[in-house]
């Protein structure tokens, strides 16, 4: 269970070092595809180990090459520009990682989770709910384009700390407690966006 939090602390750690991005900077580390990419295998992820096509074992190996990704998308971020061949071998790492996520979901012999022990329906909600409010700041012109990116890097975070808790097939008290926390934080601030009187600002 302590590697779980370790690693938790180094995902946390990645986002929130990447949230003071300046303006100028903007352009050369906006990498939309890659990271709906990740945002997409993430959820695949969550789908396998719901289904029991990938187990606990699988989950956190995958979760652990999904981390390495993004730290290595972080690094090459840090210096204001990611190159094309940069980008590029971010993309093979995901196909690669894509590719046996999915090689994984065609696997015929599923392995069940526990009933109910990793189930966290209100969480999820919540981060539905989180999602439409950032939509809707964004349509009404109180979250700008550059901030609604820094606000779904956020919603990936937690989302990758929600499937690596769940890696192990139960999500404990405490964990479940740091993921309200982190969805309470995003929706104070998304709701501050959404309630000041400045506009269009990405």
């Amino acid at each position: 269970m302590k590697s779980k939090f370790f690693t938790a602390s180094l995902l946390a750690s990645a986002m929130f070092a990447g949230v003071g991005i300046s303006p100028a900077m903007a352009q050369g580390t906006h990498t939309p595809r890659i990271d709906q990419t990740q945002q997409a295998i993430t959820a695949r992820i969550q789908q396998g180990m719901a289904s029991g096509h990938i187990t606990p074992y699988e989950a956190q190996i995958l979760i652990r090459r999904d981390r390495d990704i993004q730290m290595r998308e972080a690094q090459y971020k840090s210096n204001g520009m990611a190159t094309p061949q940069e980008r590029q071998q971010l993309r093979n790492e995901l196909s690669a990682l894509n590719a046996d996520v999915e090689r994984m979901m065609a696997n015929n012999n599923v392995v069940r989770p526990p009933a109910n022990a990793a189930n966290t329906p209100g969480i999820d909600s919540r981060e539905q709910q989180i999602s439409q409010r950032i939509d809707e700041g964004v349509r009404a012109g109180r979250i700008g384009p550059r901030e609604a990116r820094r606000l779904q890097s956020r919603e990936r975070e937690i989302a990758r700390h929600e499937v690596f808790f769940k890696s192990d097939g139960v999500v404990t008290q405490q964990e479940r407690r740091q993921l309200r926390n982190e969805l309470n934080a995003l929706r104070d601030e998304v709701e501050r966006m959404i309630h000041n009187d400045r506009r269009n600002r990405g």
